[in-house]
């Protein structure tokens, strides 16, 4: 089918309309965090899987964002698939080291916490449940061999449970407030921060139609203006009737399969039976209760490279939209090689790393499909969906 209207648009303007409607409607899901990185520039999957493209009327890019923005869906369940490559190498025994995978049961936390659980959905593919019933109830489910991790939101009861380890993670909606905002994991999240990007740097348009989870929708594309970033395009997939983003793709722009996806293989927005979000401790499980006396941690919403080192003493942006760096003085020494570290952790700081230099000296490009970073040997450090070569450009313009 021939691509529809494809208004190139700037969207300062809309980009508000869009938060200011996202504030009205209700967050259907509760999001799960996604490691950081991943989240901060949004990356979602291969080619939308369609079955035939629907006839649909003709809409611009500017109505569809605005038909995002007045979606207000408060009931739905369904089932998303989320699958990520950053295109890192095999970590082996250092992987806990650099997700925060594994059990914490023998120490103060507990592996049901979705702010160390729920980090495994950075690599990997994985099945969701999700259900809603508006702004009070919520459940994320992530499937696993022979277990599961439930997230839920009761009222003003959250929980968190790990069959595996028979762990259980309590929390009031107040207290676990900073969790609802860490990362998105549903499509529609995923759309909401790329959204926030968008600037005159982007080019926003609309190419034609899908049909997802059995639902015809609406293909957007969002994509960068400029050369150096490491960002291809975003394609979103909106549901023609709700508005509800289903599916969400970034494709590098290095080419090769897309870096994440995210999108419903099944939904429906009828009520999901009361009994859903209903949760009691199993017999015999270890409960943890989130400690409200403890200070808060801190988190940032990022958008774009603007997100990255957020809270770091002396950060500054370099340039802006897709192509902006953050970069910040460490006050230290550069990375070690691999020599210098050794062993296992020496050999990952090899495989994951580029020795350049420049004007401003020597350092390490540290890369994956999405985000690249260059550490200097003198602790200078330059991060953002960028290309090396950008980041080069950028400790040298900088010296």
């Amino acid at each position: 089918m021939a691509p529809y209207e494809s208004d190139d648009i700037t969207l300062a303007d809309e980009a508000e309309d869009l938060r200011a409607g996202r504030r009205k409607a209700a967050r259907y899901v509760v999001p799960v965090a996604v490691v950081g990185v991943a989240a901060a520039t949004i990356g979602l999957v291969p080619a939308l899987a369609d079955s035939g493209d629907p006839d649909l009327p003709k809409i611009s890019a500017q109505q569809l964002i605005e038909k995002i923005a007045a979606s207000d869906v408060q009931q739905l369940s369904g089932t998303v698939k989320i699958s990520t490559d950053l295109g890192l190498p095999d970590f082996g025994g250092l992987g806990d080291a650099f997700t925060g995978g594994g059990s914490r049961s023998g120490g103060d936390g507990s592996s049901a916490d979705p702010s160390t659980k729920l980090t495994e959905l950075a690599t990997g593919t994985h099945t969701l449940r999700v259900a809603s019933d508006g702004p009070d109830k919520q459940k994320v489910s992530v499937l696993e061999d022979a277990a599961e991790y439930s997230l839920i939101h009761n009222g003003k009861n959250v929980w968190g449970y790990d069959s595996k380890s028979n762990e259980v993670f309590h929390a009031t909606a107040d207290e676990s407030a900073e969790h609802a905002e860490e990362a998105p994991a549903t499509p529609k999240d995923f759309a909401d921060e790329a959204l926030k990007a968008v600037d005159d740097t982007t080019s926003v348009t609309v190419d034609g139609t899908a049909q997802v989870a059995g639902r015809d929708a609406y293909r957007l594309v969002i994509k960068p203006k400029d050369d150096g970033s490491t960002i291809g395009q975003i394609t979103v997939a909106v549901d023609a009737k709700t508005g509800l983003p289903l599916k969400f793709t970034l494709t590098p722009s290095s080419g090769g399969a897309a870096v994440v996806d995210a999108g419903f293989t099944q939904v429906s927005f009828a009520k999901p039976a009361a009994s859903t979000f209903d949760f009691t401790p199993p017999k015999g499980a270890k409960v943890t209760e989130e400690d409200s006396t403890a200070a808060p941690r801190e988190h940032s919403k990022p958008s774009g490279a603007e997100g990255f080192g957020a809270g770091l003493d002396g950060l500054n942006v370099i340039g802006d939209g897709w192509d902006s760096i953050a970069a910040f003085d460490t006050g230290g020494q550069g990375v070690p090689s691999g020599s210098e570290a050794g062993g296992a952790f020496g050999g990952f700081l090899d495989s994951l790393g580029d020795k350049v230099s420049g004007t401003f000296g020597e350092g390490t490009v540290f890369k994956t499909r999405l985000i690249n970073a260059l550490v200097t040997d003198d602790g200078k450090v330059y991060v953002g969906a960028v290309t090396k070569d950008a980041l080069v450009k950028a400790a040298d313009a900088a010296k």
